[in-house]
């Protein structure tokens, strides 16, 4: 549901006008995949988007992502991995950022990983910024708490929920429209 909820985002075409709105003229994806801290993550190329096309081409990109195999949920390493993609990316941007989603807080993990402390004092030290999407179906709303306190960072920073799966789509579709108009918002001032 993660996957076709990005694909369908990307192919909005809100979104897609978007993607041309802020300083640059354009926005850079980069898609981290992780689950258990000890499996390891599958990281995507960066993908530069300013067109509908590319928002297509980003689309079915994410409709046909491979599924993480099971197990817990090693935030931590997810976010330290997005962070330091930023480092290599070979890039310029007035804004660095990170989503997070998902369903459950950090497991407590089975060896020495990088927990979400440490991810987030990585992030704060490189001036990106986190933002989480809490689907809070198997929890109540004191997973967007826990996102709150634990995950997201930097100014500006934010929690977005959805309620179960079947609203991940149009809770992330908000969310990246928030996280675009931001940018374009500092870019004006």
């Amino acid at each position: 549901m993660q996957r076709q909820g990005y694909a369908a985002a990307f192919r909005d075409r809100e979104i897609q006008a978007a993607l041309a709105s802020g300083p640059n003229k354009r926005v850079a994806v980069a898609v981290v995949v992780w689950a258990d801290a000890t499996v390891p993550r599958w990281e995507s190329a960066w993908f530069v988007l300013s067109t509908p096309a590319d928002g297509e081409q980003m689309a079915g990109f994410m409709a046909v992502l491979p599924r993480v195999p099971e197990g817990g949920t090693g935030i931590g390493a997810g976010v330290a991995t997005a962070v330091r993609k930023f480092e290599r990316n070979g890039l310029s941007a007035p804004r660095q950022v990170v989503d997070v989603s998902g369903d459950g807080r950090e497991t407590p993990p089975r060896e020495n990983v990088v927990l979400m402390p440490m991810a987030r004092a990585l992030a704060d030290a490189k001036r990106v910024i986190i933002n989480g999407l809490a689907i809070v179906n198997q929890e109540d709303l004191s997973l967007a708490t826990w996102y709150r306190n634990n995950v997201i960072t930097g100014p500006g920073s934010f929690v977005i929920t959805a309620t179960d799966y079947s609203k991940f789509g149009t809770a992330i579709r908000k969310k990246l429209l928030k996280e675009i108009e931001h940018q374009e918002r500092l870019s004006r001032r």
